[in-house]
Parts: structure tokens; C-alpha cells; sequence
């Protein structure tokens, strides 16, 4: 809530892990909850400085009402070998939380299954122990808990500090998880895997090179794509229903390639790309909009010239241009001799007579247009002669 200032207050823990670690310490941790609130004012005006993490524990220097600033030590509980044990055989053994843990997030799942393992990464009662160089004996006193309420800045930062805290930094926690995915030579013995064997630099360049394999037969349909083990991280803002889809939508256009040839593989551009998407799914064009910020009715538009023509018939109805004479001449002599009301009426690349209007691209071909309202929209594939279009089968 903005204060009477008219600005955003400072806010503790900006991701659900870092959420997570100040609803313990106001709910869990059994704290002197007329303290916290102090701790909380006292953080929001820059009082704390030169904070640290370390292993086990958190050394920060907070001004009070000296002018010597306090020294603030918090010590939190260690795990033991086997709550170690319990956890990182745990998280070794879901790919989905390494994967999480590496690019900077705290899968909710991995932190419930953690405390399962009754190796809890939070704080929970008996396992914070502050200390103060001020003359307050409350657990905690405004120094401390204003510590307490920085370090969730810390744990948005970078979830390896709830491990640090707990007594292992993040690069022990990551040989023992790469340890425990090695292959076993005896029971309970983890060694690394054996080097793949070189080869003899001149035997590679004197070596005979076999034939390729024949090509594999093209499938007759596409596949659907495989299920992820867990959704991407959460600050990506994506979801695995999202990545089944694009998967989807890429196995296609590579099942295309394989079936058309070359031609079926050309680069398209973002709008070209956009509403090759919509066209195969219209129902999702007002969210496809809003997510690419283009108007709804322009993409409903390339859709429609998407659907009937191809990027051609999408390219027509967003570019004017001035070819030569010589097309335009012959579609206004077709036009002319084909009995339909009025006159044909010429501007750069469209011949417009009535309620018909011919484009010609830069692709060398027309794309007839009817008209829709106060608008026009594409009528059908393409063709190299006006003619064709204008009485189409």
C-alpha cells in the first residue's frame, strides 16, 4: 500500500521462496511478534550495512541510537549428515529440481518435499540464534530482527543460501548432487564415469569415411510432444502447457520440411510467423494479440490472408508499392472485357471495379479481394493471370 507520501513502501521477499522464508520468521520461528514490526521499519530505513551470508550464519552492522552501529551475529541450526543425506538424495533424484535449482529458483514442490525428509530448509523454532551488541535482551530486538527481514533479499537473490545457512555452500551442494548421478562401482560407492576413449589424430584423418545411413522413412503424422517433469521456473512467466504447445508447433513445421521439401522451411518474419500460428489455432488469436502487443483486428486480418493465400496473400494487404505498366495493364484490359458494372479504377498495385479488387505482389502473382464492409479481405490462393480470378472455379 502507497504511504501518505505517495510512495510504494519497501516490500520483503519478492519470490515465493523469499516470501517464504519471512512468513517463518513472523509464523514459524516463534518470534516476539511485537519485535518484528520494529525490525521491519528499522530495515525500510537503511539502517542495516555491510550484511553477509556465510556459512551457517549472518553478520550484518545496524545504526541505532549511538553512533557506534551494533554488531549483529544470527546463527542458524546446521543439518546433520543424515538430514544432508535425506535431502540431496531426495533432490538427486528429481532431475526437474536440479534443473529448477541451476538457473535461480525454489520449486514450491522441492521445499515441501524437503521438510518431508525432515530436513526443512526454513527456520523453524530453536533453529535461529541472534545476537546483539545493544543492551536489549529480547529475541529478538529491533537490530536483529531487521537482519532478519534483509537476508530475504539475499534468498531471492540466489536460493543456495537457505542450503549455505543450513551449513553447505552451493558448489558442495552441486558435487554431491553431479556425485550421485555418476554410475556406482560398488553398493554405496560413488565414483566418476570412465573418459570416453580418444582416437589417434592420424588415424582420424587417414581413416576411410563410411557412407551415411539411409534416411529414416518420414512419419505419416506428428507426434505429441514430450511431458516435462516439472513447469519451467516460475520468474520465466511460462508454464508447460506453453512449452507442449511451441513443441507441438515446431514438430510440425520440421514434419513439413521433411514432406514439402525446402520450399515449406522459408524464414518467416515475427507477423508472418504470427499468424501462420493463429491460423491454425483461431481461437487464440486475442490472446496471441495481446501477448505480441498487435491489435486484435490487425491479426485477425493476416490470419484471414494467412488461411487463403499463404505469406503472400499476408504480405499484399500490408504493402503498397508501384510496379511496371505491364501487368497493370493487362489485368485492366481483363477487367475490362469482363462485363462486370463500372470502370476499373488504378492506385500503385490494386485495380479496384465494383465490388472486386486485384492486387499484384511482389511475388509476380494477384490475389483477389472482395470487399468486407469499408474493408477488403483475400478471396482464395493466388493466381499469375487476373483472369483466374476474376471468374475463379
Amino acid at each position: 500500500m502507497p504511504s501518505a507520501t505517495g510512495r510504494k513502501r519497501r516490500t520483503f521477499g519478492n519470490t515465493w521462496w523469499g516470501k517464504a522464508w519471512v512468513e517463518a520468521l513472523e509464523e514459524r520461528a516463534k518470534l516476539d511478534p511485537n519485535r518484528l514490526p520494529r525490525g521491519r521499519t528499522y530495515a525500510r530505513k537503511g539502517t542495516v550495512s555491510k550484511l553477509a551470508v556465510g556459512t551457517g550464519e549472518v553478520t550484518a552492522w545496524v545504526r541505532g541510537s549511538r553512533a557506534v552501529p551494533y554488531r549483529v551475529t544470527i546463527h542458524m541450526r546446521a543439518f546433520t549428515e543424515e538430514q544432508w543425506e535425506s535431502l540431496l538424495g531426495m533432490v538427486g533424484a528429481r532431475l526437474g529440481h536440479v534443473a529448477a535449482l541451476l538457473d535461480g529458483e525454489l520449486p514450491g514442490e522441492l521445499a515441501e518435499d524437503a521438510r518431508a525428509t525432515g530436513a526443512d530448509l526454513l527456520p523453524g523454532p530453536g533453529d535461529l540464534r541472534p545476537k546483539c551488541s545493544c543492551p536489549d535482551s529480547a529475541n529478538p530486538c529491533k537490530h536483529v530482527a531487521a537482519v532478519y527481514y534483509l537476508v530475504a533479499d539475499e534468498v531471492d537473490a540466489d536460493p543456495f543460501v537457505l542450503f549455505l545457512l543450513r551449513g553447505r555452500p552451493r558448489e558442495a551442494v552441486l558435487a554431491e548432487l553431479r556425485a550421485r548421478r555418476a554410475p556406482a562401482s560398488a553398493p554405496g560407492k560413488r565414483v566418476r564415469a570412465p573418459a570416453a576413449p580418444g582416437v589417434d589424430p592420424k588415424r582420424a584423418y587417414t581413416r576411410r569415411i563410411a557412407a551415411l545411413p539411409p534416411r529414416l522413412a518420414v512419419p505419416g503424422t506428428v507426434g505429441p510432444p514430450a511431458v516435462l517433469d516439472v513447469d519451467p521456473p516460475h520468474r520465466t512467466g511460462w508454464s508447460s502447457d506453453t512449452f507442449a504447445e511451441l513443441a507441438a508447433d515446431a514438430a510440425e513445421r520440421a514434419w513439413e520440411l521433411l514432406v514439402m521439401g525446402p520450399e515449406s522451411g522459408a524464414e518467416l518474419s515475427f507477423e508472418e510467423d504470427l499468424a501462420r500460428r493463429a491460423a491454425r489455432r483461431p481461437d487464440t488469436i486475442a490472446e496471441l494479440a495481446e501477448t505480441a502487443g498487435v491489435p486484435v483486428r490487425d491479426l485477425a486480418a493476416w490470419t484471414q490472408a494467412w488461411r487463403e493465400a499463404g505469406r503472400g496473400g499476408m504480405a499484399v494487404i500490408r504493402e503498397v508499392w508501384r510496379p511496371g505498366q505491364a501487368p497493370l495493364s493487362r489485368a485492366r484490359a481483363d477487367l475490362a472485357e469482363s462485363g462486370l458494372p463500372g470502370e476499373p479504377k488504378t492506385w500503385r498495385n490494386r485495380i479496384t471495379q465494383g465490388d472486386l479488387q486485384l492486387r499484384y505482389g511482389r511475388d509476380e502473382r494477384w490475389y483477389r479481394f472482395v470487399r468486407d464492409g469499408e474493408g477488403w479481405r483475400v478471396d482464395g490462393p493466388a493466381s499469375t493471370r487476373p483472369m483466374d480470378l476474376i471468374y475463379p472455379p
